[in-house]
């Protein structure tokens, strides 16, 4: 399958000052040597804890940052190179979703200018025109024509998600990063989501990369899921690989914090103990070693490589070196 996009050895960090006098330059290390590729017309799930680096590497992606190593292909361009005319037609093709719809709509705009607006920025100036792409995306996602003259606090968390997803699509992006689009959603408003958000990426041949924490959405919804822990991709592979046949210590303890109703699969399940180690002073070797229940003395030492399986499924993690 062709690659949409391919992430090459991203690093990404953050200055902050300590101290009263601000004199000290240190760093918060959000992303750390990230290689990913994303495929066309696929759902990649993006998991993981927070502050694990996931929104950072979907802001890098579609270049809300600039100051970062590596490099991030589109259709095999460079977007760090990108500038101008340029950069302004990836703005076109990529789009995000993110998490709060309430703190991404503008207030004082009606939602009618706010479907408008990524239209006129990109040089589409005829009323008609106009008209006619908004009345397309509000049939596509679900938002009553008869309610573009209202504003965004006049809407529930929902139906502000919707207007969210219109106003990412209606440029007819090639990709979407879905920044945890359903996390702030009551349980039955969140399927109806995930279901819109399914039926667009077949209906409009869209690539989405998913970020989210809530590993039951992204069973339901993605094809192939990527985790992350301490700016790292640690394991990567097609969904039905991930859940059913974890390769990494931390992939399966985040499997089974995933609550359980079911009396007869209730089994007694080993979670993680102790706090993520700060992204200031990273850990030596494995970053997760701090935490793994099967943690080995070379993994204080030694950062593991990656290895690989059957199906393109990856894990980084010393449990496979001998």
């Amino acid at each position: 399958m062709e690659n949409l996009i391919e992430i090459k050895n991203v690093r990404m960090k953050f200055p902050i000052k300590s101290g009263f006098s601000n004199s000290k330059n240190e760093f918060i290390y959000a992303l750390n040597d990230v290689s990913l590729d994303i495929q066309k017309g696929e759902i990649l799930g993006l998991v993981g804890e927070s502050g694990c680096g996931k929104s950072t590497l979907g802001k890098c992606v579609l270049k809300l940052y600039d100051d970062f190593s590596g490099e991030i292909l589109y259709k095999g361009e460079n977007i760090l190179l990108k500038k101008g005319k340029s950069l302004k037609e990836f703005r076109k093709s990529a789009q995000m979703i993110f998490q709060n719809p309430y703190a991404s709509l503008n207030p004082r705009m009606t939602i009618y200018d706010i479907l408008k607006e990524p239209l006129l920025v990109h040089g589409i100036k005829d009323k008609k025109t106009i008209k006619n792409e908004i009345d397309k995306v509000c049939e596509l996602t679900g938002i009553s024509k008869d309610s573009l003259n209202y504003y965004p606090h006049e809407f529930s968390g929902g139906q502000r998600q919707r207007i969210s997803i219109a106003s990412a699509i209606i440029l007819k992006p090639d990709f979407i990063v879905a920044d945890e689009p359903v996390s702030a959603l009551d349980v039955s408003i969140r399927a109806q989501i995930i279901n819109l958000l399914k039926d667009l990426v077949q209906e409009l041949n869209l690539t989405l990369l998913f970020i989210s924490h809530d590993l039951s959405v992204v069973r339901l919804l993605c094809d192939r899921i990527a985790v992350m822990y301490l700016g790292e991709v640690i394991e990567k592979g097609m969904k039905n690989d991930i859940f059913e046949n974890p390769k990494h210590p931390y992939t399966e303890a985040l499997l089974n914090s995933v609550p359980i109703i079911s009396k007869e699969e209730k089994t007694k399940k080993s979670l993680l103990e102790g706090d993520v180690p700060s992204p200031r002073k990273l850990p030596d070797g494995c970053k997760f070693h701090t935490r793994c229940p099967k943690v080995m003395e070379l993994c204080k030492t030694y950062n593991p490589e990656e290895f690989s399986f059957e199906n393109n499924h990856t894990v980084r993690c010393n449990l496979y070196k001998f």
